[in-house]
């Protein structure tokens, strides 16, 4: 076994000893708890707060594997996890969230759901990736994941009359641990495309909650972004 998934399942191990065991109503669900997928263990459960990233299939791009390899290679994850987001920043590969269209489309499948099948709390739309921190309720992160995939990479394909892969197969979670933790997470979101050149203030940014924070009660960000 590969030290990291070893320590993965180390960590899963300890922190299901201290931790509320996963009711049986939501492993009915497809909620798994603590689990891996060969990494800093997820955790799954109903009324978590997820901090989710993914990206678009090219966004570090086969033919400059020179620049990143090195960094999948950091062993502690929140580093490694910061440099690919300091990367994904310079807006590599097609970047076809580029185009406001296909920006919407992603935007407003989110929000369509929002208070159905869980609570969106932050979000942005960059060039070549997502960010979004929402409260999961009765269905699984995963699930919602592939449908928010699944459905985004149909719709932009036609529209932009591209075919093929859109989205890169995985996703990077985090659970919010508490109040100071969401407040990082929720700033470190809006200012994203601030962080990367792209606007001056958040709310200049056209797929960003940011531009919601009264209608959604978002916090209001620092004057600079924080590391989550």
């Amino acid at each position: 076994m590969r030290s990291g998934h070893r320590n993965a399942y180390e960590t899963i191990r300890a922190k299901r000893q201290w931790h509320t065991p996963l009711d049986p109503e939501a492993a009915k669900l497809g909620f798994r708890g603590w689990h891996s997928r060969g990494y800093l263990p997820p955790f799954d459960m109903p009324g978590v707060v997820q901090f989710i990233n993914y990206r678009l299939d090219d966004a570090m791009p086969a033919i400059r594997r020179n620049e990143w390899a090195a960094l999948l290679q950091i062993e502690d994850d929140l580093k490694r996890r910061t440099k690919i987001e300091e990367y994904l920043d310079r807006g590599l590969g097609n970047c076809e969230l580029r185009d406001p269209r296909a920006a919407a489309v992603v935007e407003e499948n989110w929000l369509h759901f929002d208070g159905q099948q869980y609570r969106l709390l932050a979000w942005v739309v960059m060039p070549n990736h997502v960010h979004l921190l929402v409260e999961i309720w009765q269905e699984p992160q995963s699930q919602l994941i592939k449908d928010w995939k699944g459905y985004t990479a149909r719709r932009i394909n036609r529209l932009l009359g591209r075919r093929g892969k859109l989205w890169q197969d995985d996703y990077w979670d985090r659970y919010i641990r508490d109040e100071a933790h969401y407040r990082r997470v929720a700033h470190y979101i809006e200012w994203n495309p601030v962080k990367a050149g792209l606007v001056k203030l958040p709310e200049q940014w056209p797929f960003c909650s940011a531009r919601f924070r009264d209608e959604y009660n978002l916090l209001k960000p620092p004057p600079r972004p924080d590391s989550p």
